[in-house]
């Protein structure tokens, strides 16, 4: 019961501020313009702050583990190339591959991995090596198939391949885990207090602005019309991962706060960069919407079911 609470509460917020943007969007407090700004200002400036900061204070010299760092690395790299390649295979409406293979991978790690370790175990424990492995490559993956798959996505081959490298290198969010890793490995991952507040509240704004926009986005009847395949990638999310990908750290001896932060790298809720980074790169983001909405209301579930497990079988302390 504990568990279920602390996802509950863990959840909760964010779904709720996704339904305030789309109460806010009802009665005319926010509109399409200011969606747009949001959500450019989230991707150039926002997102890219958050992530810088929560790089540079890893101490990344005193908690490295390389073995694990590779396990996440590989890991989320088999998982972004099998999905894609399935969905290039079985999914028939084309335009929605770079959505659909995003939403199936990607965690809220950086987030959400965080704070639920932190409410087991009162620190990040080894959420900041996980980060390190996955969330760069969440990122770079995703600028890959949103760019190569869609709307932007003619031309030769090589076109787009070269397009996809200059938005790989010149993506905001991937500069700033870059650069946060710089001051980390170099030991100074403390700032002046007065640079580390401003950061910290510029930080902030991220999260919430992106739910409200995402929410004040939301078009229900056409995340209706995507509701099977929203399923789909929900249940890969939550579900199909963890259970493919656990029991295989579990053999390489990835227990604890190590096995906790797997379980949200593989299975938490959709992050709402998705949204983000989907929007930006002309994707329309309803198939996104669905997916993060209905991730995050089921994970509070899921994640329970998969830390319960943990717990009972002595993997998790």
């Amino acid at each position: 019961m504990d568990s279920f609470l602390f996802s509950i509460r863990a959840t909760a917020p964010v779904f709720l501020l996704m339904v305030l943007g789309y109460g806010f969007r009802r009665l005319k407090l926010l509109d399409e313009h200011f969606c747009k700004v949001c959500d450019k200002f989230c991707f150039t400036v926002a997102l890219p702050v958050m992530l810088f900061r929560d790089m540079a204070t890893t101490h990344l010299r005193e908690t490295f583990d390389l073995p694990y760092v590779l396990f996440c690395a590989v890991v989320t790299t088999v998982v972004f190339f099998s999905l894609w390649g399935l969905a290039r295979r079985f999914l028939p409406d084309k335009s929605l591959i770079g959505e659909f293979v995003q939403v199936s991978y990607r965690s809220s790690a950086a987030i959400l991995g965080c704070a639920i370790i932190q409410g087991i175990y009162g620190g990040t424990g080894m959420a900041p090596l996980m980060i390190i492995g996955s969330v760069p490559l969440f990122n770079i993956y995703a600028v890959l198939v949103l760019t190569l798959e869609g709307p932007r996505s003619d031309g030769s081959l090589s076109h787009r391949l070269k397009h996809a490298l200059r938005s790989i290198l010149t993506n905001p969010i991937i500069l700033g885990i870059l650069l946060g890793i710089l001051p980390s490995l170099g030991g100074l991952d403390t700032f002046p207090p007065i640079l580390d507040s401003t950061l910290d509240l510029l930080a902030r704004t991220a999260t919430p602005l992106a739910l409200l926009s995402l929410g004040a986005t939301f078009q229900g009847k056409k995340a209706l019309g995507k509701l099977r395949l929203s399923a789909v990638a929900a249940s890969i999310k939550l579900l199909i991962l963890p259970a493919l990908f656990l029991p295989l750290a579990v053999r390489f001896g990835f227990t604890d706060s190590k096995l906790v932060a797997l379980i949200v790298m593989l299975g938490s809720t959709s992050t709402p960069t998705c949204y983000i980074m989907a929007r930006n790169l002309g994707h329309e983001g309803t198939l996104t919407a669905s997916v993060i909405v209905l991730t995050t209301v089921c994970s509070a579930f899921t994640l329970t079911l998969w830390i319960f497990l943990g717990r009972s079988l002595g993997l998790i302390l």
